[in-house]
């Protein structure tokens, strides 16, 4: 049975999103001192990990500087009347997304979930395309890689990871798929993950790996490619005698699209550049916006 969309309550949806409310329930306001209970040397917190991840992620959302997402936090607190909490400096947010603990959080998950894995480019700092391509390159320009690995059902993120640039797609995909505890039912991924150490992985969680096979991919022993690399012999001979749009008609492999909407999503939403320099404050700073993302997500 094919789903529809109800189109008015989709656009509510994407209406509110520009909706500024904040409220804050007393467990948060409960929360939001820190309470020391281990034994540490140096100074003890005094703002709650909750604290933190909630003014980095209004930071997110509206674009803000450590600095203004301070100055935004105060004038919240102070608009709602909220005395017995304080917002934290911007060197404190700065100092504690170091070392602060993101985890993506998904909702809504229902059954063995078919996973979609891509990947795309996050911009540190450098110069501009249309600068490069009309005056040349002049200056060194860092890239991050977002590696994500998402429910093709509900469209929400369940796991990710930001590495350097040089990073290959398929080396991650072993480190996501650790990372999910539910059952995966399939995984889909473009040419890129046709690596034998991505089958490999799939074979280990018993997944139905659905990834064409590059151009020149030939008939291999199954046994080199773990358990799963028949569906890899089985996509190159059905390519090769019924031609590979037959091969993704069949497996229903335009499913892996979705995986490009939504890096889409991430760009338009936050931009195609990460603020800040470190890459342990870069990797909160992606999760943050995955965060944000689901959450969105889930006002469809």
């Amino acid at each position: 049975m094919k789903k529809t969309r109800n189109w008015s309550e989709y656009n509510e949806s994407l209406v509110n999103r520009g909706s500024i409310t904040f409220w804050f329930c007393d467990d948060v306001l409960a929360l939001w001192n820190h309470q020391n209970k281990g034994y540490r040397r140096g100074r003890p917190f005094i703002y709650s990990d909750t604290a933190i991840e909630t003014l980095l992620l209004v930071r997110e959302v509206f674009h803000l500087t450590y600095r203004s997402a301070e100055g935004f936090g105060r004038n919240v607190f102070s608009l709602l009347g909220v005395r017995d909490a304080s917002i934290p400096d911007y060197t404190s947010l700065c100092k504690r997304s170091k070392t602060l603990n993101v985890s993506v959080k998904v909702a809504g998950k229902h059954g063995p979930l078919d996973v979609i894995v891509d990947s795309t480019g996050l911009k540190v700092y450098g110069e501009g395309e249309w600068k490069v391509r009309k005056h040349g390159r002049s200056k060194h320009r860092t890239w991050r890689k977002l590696h994500i690995a998402m429910d093709a059902k509900t469209q929400q993120i369940v796991v990710a990871e930001l590495t350097p640039n040089g990073r290959d797609d398929a080396s991650v995909v072993p480190e996501l798929l650790a990372q999910i505890d539910d059952k995966i039912g399939s995984l889909y991924g473009d040419g890129a993950y046709d690596k034998r150490r991505v089958y490999k992985a799939t074979s280990q969680y018993g997944i139905c790996p659905v990834i064409p096979p590059r151009k020149n991919a030939r008939l291999d022993f199954v046994g080199s490619w773990g358990s799963n690399g028949h569906y890899r012999n089985d996509a190159i001979a059905m390519a090769r005698s019924e031609g590979l749009d037959s091969w993704k008609e069949q497996v229903h492999y335009h499913r892996r699209s979705l995986g490009e909407t939504v890096m889409f999503r991430i760009k338009r939403l936050f931009g195609e550049r990460l603020k800040n320099r470190n890459m342990a404050n870069q990797r909160v700073e992606a999760m943050m916006k995955i965060n944000a993302l689901n959450k969105f997500t889930l006002q469809k």
